[in-house]
């Protein structure tokens, strides 16, 4: 393809691999890796996005026990074909200064703060694959009205699929992955509903 930068040009004909998004300076900033293809996040976020994520950041992290660190901007190498980038998620890992991607079995929960341009792989591609990793706990938080509405799923370990285990609106109180209560009404500016 003429006019295409060298950098975007797979180094393989099998196309990329998850080491690869070490070797890419010039990519954007939240570049992911789907079956070893690059998905570039180039569409602005909503305030509304925005503003999710930071909440649902800060309030996990004041709820985290010990030995659990919640992180954004991080990938998960699930194999070596996908290196997905969730919103947030909760890890059990050392944070080491050059680390830039966690192991599945590092990670204990996943959350998607559903965009339209992301809702296709949020609700469907990455369910499956964050499931088929083995990691046990997976959020889906969508957009309702300009509420945030917690769609909670359980890994299954004997299908290796997730179980919807509840839709949460105005409140969330879970026990695991660890014990976590959150006013969902407050993650959002008023004026927004």
């Amino acid at each position: 393809m003429p006019g295409l930068p060298d950098w975007m040009r797979p180094p393989r004909a099998e196309g990329w691999f998850a080491e690869d998004l070490d070797h890419l300076p010039e990519a954007p900033r939240h570049t992911e890796l789907i079956d070893g293809a690059l998905v570039f996040m180039l569409a602005p976020q909503r305030s509304w996005h925005s503003r999710i994520v930071t909440a649902l950041t800060a309030a996990l992290m004041r709820q985290a026990p010990e030995g659990v660190e919640v992180a954004q901007t991080m990938t998960i190498k699930l194999d070596a074909r996908n290196r997905p980038e969730p919103d947030l998620l909760a890890t059990t890992a050392d944070f080491e200064g050059d680390r830039t991607w966690f192991a599945p079995e590092e990670v204990r929960l996943v959350v998607e703060v559903v965009s339209p341009e992301s809702a296709h792989r949020d609700r469907t591609v990455k369910l499956r694959k964050y499931a088929e990793a083995g990691i046990p706990h997976y959020w889906c938080v969508e957009d309702e009205d300009g509420a945030p509405v917690v769609h909670v799923y359980e890994l299954d370990e004997p299908t290796g699929a997730y179980a919807p285990a509840g839709i949460f609106r105005h409140t969330l109180q879970r026990e695991l992955p660890f014990e976590i209560g959150l006013d969902l009404d407050k993650l959002t500016p008023s004026r927004e509903r």
